[in-house]
């Protein structure tokens, strides 16, 4: 459903939305098309040992049903490879029963000794994963819906937060993949229907702050009768679950980090609770306009967006409207899902992507550098493919290496009633790739997911699973095992990836920003502790460098605004850094195949 503003304000968006396209001195507009092929990808989940399913009802009656759920990418034990969290879900009857493991977490086992890029074969037997969720601690039930990484208390492990309908966690990291449950004694537990959580320190006071945005309320002992509404319970006449429209909504909430292992629900102060209960989902945070703080954009659905704009002072002003990133092009609220910041112009501003219910396309909303934004999304190309489906997971990332942010968006129906509609969108969906053409529009690769069978998927997270310099995809399917999407990239193109380690800022960093020159290539990119839908990408940052195999300038400007360069930095490398000493640790990349073709 969509609703219309008034026509004053639809004349305003729409003014700003026919901005022109593109500056005459973007660096996309001087390159050319991309020359490398593009990567296949393979699930290797199963064989990997990622194997417990999401736990979904199978007719999704009630909308608490079929929300859920993030993936995430997690270091817990510090041994430079990734481990995968999942949000396990539940149902009515099982939540009333007591509930299910919020999450699953899966430790990494893979012996790099063992594990040979080149060999395409010894690449899926070598990667393997245990499931170390009841060992590791991680054991309060409920019903899991987000999940997000951070390190809360600077003691160098990262820390989970999971968000749930009914309650949300937050697990402090022991060591060596052991957490203690501290919810209560934080004061995080929240309640209500929580879906997105997003770290940072917006007030740059050296320690993570925490975003929880919220959706519907909903009263498990006196649910809407399914299809019971004609205006709300339906979908193109099939009986459907109740909502998210004729719902009341739930406010959002700012934790601010106190630093003693407790955090204060500030969201009201700083102007962040959403007096008119939108119906929150996915949210991150990212310094849009260049002034060093971070700006929060959170995605509603069927409402306006928000776009926080930091003051500095502790609060925030939501800019959504005026800036062009509240409702699409045409002045009308969506059904948004997933959100990802990124530069895929190399123009040095943030743009964003946001995921849209069937029938509205995802938006790209390009960041024009003046505080507003262009809805370009017909124009980029994505707009046609997107259309028929219901997306949520999704991300600006490069798949290939060279340099040019791609673009992933997960799909999957709310509705598995939609099966009966003749000739109507399936509620399993497939996945869709779009590759940069560097001019400011995409191209629809999908095909490299050809051989991987339709799902209804939420989350997806984004992360160096095997750490051979190539950008693999987690993803979760509803009522199945998650997918691990191995990316088989064979270019030569060089590439690198840098964990940053904070002192005075923030341990984990979130919040830096990286500046790469690597010839006449210039690209960044900031640490996030949430983003996608519900989801944790990897917190180390990942660039493609084309045919350079050297950065002339490495440029870090730490989350509190402070700031340090390196320079000649080897490429095919993955980079410790600490903030203050430099580079305190190098791990070689895999050496490049010889038959990959290079930019």
């Amino acid at each position: 459903m969509q609703v219309r503003l008034s026509s004053w304000i639809q004349v305003l968006v729409a003014a700003v939305m026919c901005a022109p396209f593109a500056p005459a001195q973007s660096q996309a507009l001087q390159a050319t098309a991309p020359q490398t092929t593009v990567p296949q990808f393979e699930d290797i989940a199963q064989k990997a040992g990622l194997t417990v399913p999401h736990i979904s009802s199978a007719d999704k009656k009630y909308i608490v049903e079929s929300m859920s759920g993030g993936v995430g990418l997690i270091d817990c034990d510090n041994d430079g490879k990734l481990d995968i969290i999942t949000v396990n879900g539940s149902t009515v009857q099982r939540y009333r029963a007591g509930g299910d493991l919020m999450i699953t977490l899966y430790h990494q086992d893979t012996d790099p000794k063992n594990t040979d890029p080149k060999n395409k074969d010894s690449k899926d037997t070598d990667i393997k994963f245990t499931d170390i969720t009841k060992s590791a601690g991680l054991t309060r039930k409920g019903w899991g819906m987000g999940v997000a990484v951070a390190d809360y208390d600077n003691d160098g492990l990262q820390d989970i937060y999971v968000t749930g309908y009914g309650g949300n966690a937050l697990y402090h990291n022991l060591g060596n993949c052991k957490f203690e449950d501290v919810t209560d004694k934080a004061g995080v537990g929240a309640g209500g229907f929580s879906t997105g959580a997003a770290w940072a320190d917006y007030d740059r006071d050296g320690k993570v702050d925490l975003f929880v945005s919220r959706y519907v309320h909903v009263d498990i002992d006196n649910l809407p009768q399914f299809g019971n509404d004609p205006r709300f319970c339906r979908f193109k006449g099939v009986l459907v679950q109740c909502g998210p429209w004729g719902m009341p909504g739930e406010s959002d909430l700012l934790f601010h980090n106190k630093g003693d292992g407790t955090f204060e629900e500030v969201s009201k102060k700083a102007g962040v609770d959403d007096p008119h209960r939108y119906y929150g989902l996915g949210a991150t945070w990212g310094d849009y306009d260049n002034d060093g703080w971070p700006d929060l954009y959170v995605a509603n659905d069927a409402g306006p967006n928000f776009l926080y704009h930091n003051k500095h002072d502790g609060t925030f002003e939501d800019v959504g409207l005026l800036s062009g990133v509240a409702l699409s092009g045409d002045g009308l609220q969506q059904g948004s899902m997933g959100v990802d910041w990124g530069d895929y112009l190399h123009e040095g501003r943030l743009s964003m992507i946001v995921t849209n219910f069937v029938e509205q396309g995802s938006t790209l909303y390009r960041n024009l550098g003046d505080d507003s934004f262009a809805d370009v999304s017909v124009r980029a190309k994505i707009m046609k493919p997107t259309y028929p489906f219901v997306s949520w997971g999704t991300a600006f990332f490069d798949m290939d290496n060279d340099g040019w942010l791609d673009l992933f968006v997960a799909n999957g129906h709310v509705y598995p009633q939609v099966d009966t509609i003749p000739g109507g969108t399936p509620y399993r969906q497939p996945m869709l790739l779009f590759r940069n053409h560097r001019d400011g529009t995409f191209d629809d690769v999908s095909s490299a997911f050809a051989n991987m069978p339709p799902e209804s998927r939420r989350g997806a997270a984004f992360g160096d699973i095997n750490n051979d310099g190539n950008v693999d995809i987690v993803v979760l399917n509803v009522g199945e095992p998650p997918s691990l999407l191995l990316n088989r990239n064979d270019s030569a193109n060089h590439r690198v990836l840098f964990k940053l380690v904070g002192t005075k800022s923030n341990k984990a960093a979130i919040g830096a920003r990286v500046t790469v020159k690597a010839g006449t290539l210039v690209q960044f990119n900031e640490v996030r502790g949430g983003a996608s839908y519900l989801s944790q990408n990897d917190l180390r940052l990942h660039f493609g460098l084309g045919a350079n195999d050297k950065m002339g300038e490495v440029s870090i400007r730490w989350p509190n605004g402070e700031a340090e360069v390196l320079r000649d930095v080897p490429a095919d490398f993955i980079y410790t850094v600490v903030e203050g000493a430099g580079i305190q640790q190098k791990v070689a990349l895999p050496a490049l195949p010889r038959n990959g073709v290079n930019e």
